[in-house]
């Protein structure tokens, strides 16, 4: 049955509020740049306004495709999207997303968190064996892509990241620059979200007002990251990744076991 939650946003004290667009501006620099900073939005409003965990993804979820719009037409503008191969990621990347949505309520959250964690670790290990930072594109076949763009997909609305916190280390693993790598991970944001959101709305867990709220901070702040992003050195763009990826999996690793402990 489809039911839309009435929102808790307008409760909020004016503090949360501020430290909630802060945390929303600052990830979205974080996606606009190096494609990875979704992560801290749904503990954001787990912990700080209390936002129950489904409620707090599928409204995450929401946001995602108005900032991967503007985030894809950044990167569109600087030429740095193939679309050819976004196409063939988008494709795997809508079923995927659909069943992750569909049976995330199912799932414990702290397993899944393990389980992202751990493959983030592997990704940044196997990715800094890879030194490529050319401007080319490494050549992948249409079935690999897609099967990327499934995991990616499912894995994206099961967390609530969105997308390029699993794309971003994959491609890069697979030999593709970084920079070309965050491009795809704005365009791969846009069908992941919109098929996540029409799941969630069969569900009921999705807070319409809180996620309008989040995209329009997150995607002013992918219009600063997206510049940033290309103005900085390959190299300073590949070590700020690995730095950021390496944060969040300490993160996920540390929540995950301090959870399975208590």
């Amino acid at each position: 049955m489809i039911e839309l939650l009435s929102s808790g946003l307008l409760d909020e004290s004016r503090t949360t509020l501020f430290f909630l667009a802060a945390i929303g501006i600052f990830v979205g620099i974080l996606i606009g740049s190096i494609g990875i900073g979704g992560v801290l939005l749904v503990p954001g409003l787990i912990y700080l306004a209390g936002y129950d965990i489904h409620v707090a993804i599928a409204s995450c979820m929401l946001s995602y495709g108005f900032s991967g719009l503007m985030g894809a037409w950044m990167y569109t503008r600087k030429g740095t999207i193939r679309w050819a191969t976004g196409g063939w990621l988008s494709l795997g990347a809508m079923p995927g997303a659909v069943l992750g949505a569909l049976i995330v309520q199912q799932l414990p959250a702290d397993v899944v968190t393990l389980v992202i964690a751990l493959f983030i670790v592997f990704a940044v290990y196997s990715s800094s064996r890879n030194n490529n930072t050319h401007s080319g594109s490494a050549t992948m076949k249409p079935l690999t892509l897609s099967a990327i763009g499934m995991l990616v997909g499912f894995g994206s609305a099961i967390s609530g990241t969105g997308g390029p916190l699993l794309l971003v280390p994959i491609m890069v693993w697979c030999g593709w620059p970084v920079l070309g790598a965050v491009g795809l991970s704005q365009m791969i944001q846009v069908p992941i979200a919109l098929l996540a959101t029409l799941a969630n709305f069969y569900h009921g867990t999705i807070d319409v007002l809180l996620g309008l709220a989040v995209a329009a901070v997150i995607t002013s702040g992918v219009i600063i990251g997206a510049n940033v992003a290309h103005v900085l050195p390959v190299h300073q763009l590949r070590n700020l990744v690995t730095v950021a990826l390496i944060f969040v999996a300490g993160w996920m690793l540390t929540r995950a076991a301090f959870a399975m402990i208590i």
